[in-house]
């Protein structure tokens, strides 16, 4: 009896051992599957959607001039960062350098990959979370109801940083768990996650918060085994860490004379408008209903992580128990989740975005990273499903059947008519107004209105002059430089808001700038307008650019809705000393003592804000009005 009790426990345990093998394969099969799956899923769908915006379009005449040798610059001369990401910019110039390829073509597949990328670090990650594919089904979850947004496939071209921002944040994801689920960390491994976690504010300013979060968390939890002292490895920690963004900060602060890129002064990102934020938030929540996924991963997540939890005794919290719970799955969730909350508080004081959805996508993305992937515990053979796992199903099917809903949604409908809110669907705007199916190339945007017009009035003028768009927004002005006309013209300005197409337009030696202040100091440090349309709240008056350019300033050359007198004003108002150190901080040569002089003054000239109305603007700076009021 008892030999045959032994065998028949050796045949039970062979048995177990098969069973166990094969769930192993199904469920290595399945996450995989599952990878491959919502990575086809996001690239049709993005490639289906495929375009570049005309804020994509920006960054591409940056390339331009650094590939032609005029450096880091919107307009050859004028040292301005135009562009809010340098990770981005930087990316898309090395491999248009390699490849030499198309720049539009290049962006578009760098940033195509990119997100998909994203979607697959993402799942990996979370597949970390719950322990890997040894003890459950991996079944695609929060990936799904990110792919399924229309916006999230919009942005998954579109030629923005969009791409590179989940992309980074789907690789730290990746990275934090690997490190907190190791036995034994390896120094590369440790050296690698700091430095990309260091590269956060040159991916976006704002994601400094999510960097600046992952580094303490590795710097204050218990140090590796090494030869070196843990003080001395921390040290290291914090070099490798911030080698590049420092370095490139101070060589910004002294290039730029700014401490940040030229778009955050142009649209003020320290300001507050609370009310349009909440609008921007539910003009993205609302119409897909987001917060049903959002729920019911909420319920998924809360429930997986009660089946895994373990029952033993619980210890005190001491100071060396936080700081080992820092290097673990649970502490690098808090993290996640506690930086997408934070950042969305940010996108909603700021106002948001006038581009549908885009300024909420990285803070969404953070919050389903643990939830990318769910896990699906079989019930063992002869016991039933127990309740959390029956909830586990149940909201993983409701799940799916949103993301098929949401998919097809549509959420603006008024087309090229931009709504109350400011906020509009970018892809379908463009498309509409350029008559192309998928605008990609910068001559797709010669059919958006005006811009042909502008091409050719520039071959019209070979004097020069500065192109103004009619009050009509019909056709363009052009102000004609002073005589004598030097050999080969004066050169082209063009004053305009849409900076994408019109710079990609014309070639390099035709200056563009824009009344937000993107390329443009002099209008990015104006005051912000109350009530302007969110991301547009500025707009300097072209009289300041018939001064700025040196056109002549009287009529009948002067187009008819100028005022001589604004011009005067104008002319008075940026002798303001003030002003004038602004303009020679990215105009004069750069030199040793002038790099050093914007390093030691970025923060002033960052702070530094001027009045748009020239006669506001003379009494701010206590000059002398050449047209004053008459005494009442």
């Amino acid at each position: 009896m008892l030999v045959a009790e032994v065998e028949r426990i050796g045949d039970e345990a062979e048995r177990d051992e098969r069973s166990a093998s094969r769930f192993a394969v199904l469920s290595r099969t399945t996450f995989v599957g599952g990878i491959v799956l919502t990575a086809v899923l996001f690239a049709v769908g993005g490639w289906n959607r495929r375009w570049i915006a005309d804020d994509g379009l920006i960054v591409l005449r940056t390339i331009r001039n650094l590939l032609a040798g005029n450096g880091p610059v919107f307009n050859a001369g004028e040292r301005v960062e135009a562009n809010t990401s340098t990770a981005w910019t930087y990316l898309v110039w090395f491999f248009s350098w390699v490849t030499q390829a198309r720049l539009e073509y290049v962006v578009l597949g760098i940033a195509l990959t990119m997100s998909i990328l994203a979607v697959i670090f993402a799942m990996l990650g979370s597949a970390r979370l719950w322990g890997g594919t040894t003890s459950a089904l991996l079944l695609p979850a929060g990936v799904l109801v990110y792919v399924a947004l229309p916006p999230s496939r919009d942005y998954a071209t579109s030629g923005l940083e969009s791409g590179l921002v989940i992309c980074w944040i789907g690789l730290l994801w990746w990275l934090m768990m690997r490190w907190a689920r190791a036995d034994r960390v390896r120094m590369p491994a440790l050296f690698g996650l700091v430095f990309l976690a260091g590269l956060a504010p040159l991916i976006r300013p704002e994601m400094t918060l999510v960097g600046a979060l992952a580094l303490l968390m590795i710097f204050l939890a218990p140090m590796p085994e090494s030869r070196l002292r843990p003080i001395f490895l921390r040290a290291f920690i914090v070099a490798v860490a911030g080698l590049v963004p420092l370095g490139y900060q101070i060589w910004r602060m002294g290039y730029y004379g700014l401490p940040y890129p030229n778009t955050a002064v142009a649209k003020d990102a320290g300001g507050a408008k609370w009310s349009q934020g909440f609008t921007y938030l539910w003009d993205f929540a609302g119409p897909y209903h987001l917060y049903l996924p959002v729920l019911l991963l909420l319920v998924v997540g809360v429930l997986a992580a009660r089946l895994r939890r373990t029952h033993g005794e619980r210890q005190p919290w001491t100071v060396r128990r936080f700081r080992e719970w820092l290097r673990s799955p649970g502490a690098v969730v808090t993290m996640v989740i506690g930086a997408g909350l934070l950042l969305a508080v940010y996108a909603l004081r700021v106002g948001g975005d006038f581009m549908h959805g885009r300024m909420l996508l990285p803070q969404l993305f953070l919050l389903l990273l643990p939830v990318a992937v769910i896990p699906i515990k079989l019930p063992a053979p002869g016991r039933g499903m127990n309740w959390a796992l029956a909830g586990i199903l149940l909201a993983w099917i409701g799940t799916l059947g949103w993301s098929l809903f949401a998919a097809g949604t549509t959420a603006i409908k008024t087309g090229t008519v931009i709504r109350p809110s400011g906020i509009v669907d970018e892809r379908i705007y463009y498309v509409l107004n350029t008559g192309h199916d998928h605008p990609i190339r910068a001559e797709d945007y010669l059919d958006y209105p005006r811009i042909r017009a502008m091409v050719d009035d520039i071959a019209a003028n070979p004097n020069g002059g500065v192109l103004l768009n009619s009050p009509s927004f019909m056709f363009w002005y052009v102000a004609p430089p002073p005589l004598p006309i030097p050999e080969g013209g004066a050169g082209h300005t063009v004053y305009f808001l849409n900076l994408g197409m019109t710079s990609m337009n014309v070639p390099l030696d035709v200056r563009v700038i824009d009344p937000m202040g993107l390329a443009y100091p002099l209008a990015a440090h104006t005051e912000r307008l109350a009530d302007g349309r969110i991301g547009h709240d500025k707009s300097l008056y072209p009289d300041w650019v018939i001064v700025e350019a040196g056109m002549v300033d009287v009529k009948p050359w002067m187009p008819w809705y100028l005022d001589e007198k604004w011009v005067a004003q104008a002319r008075t108002a940026m002798s303001c000393p003030a002003t004038e150190a602004l303009l020679i901080s990215y105009r004069d040569p750069l030199t040793w003592d002038r790099f050093k002089h914007n390093l030691l003054h970025s923060l002033t000239f960052a702070k530094y804000r001027m009045d748009r109305v020239p006669k506001y603007e003379i009494e701010r700076c206590g000059l002398v009005n050449p047209y004053p009021d008459p005494p009442r």
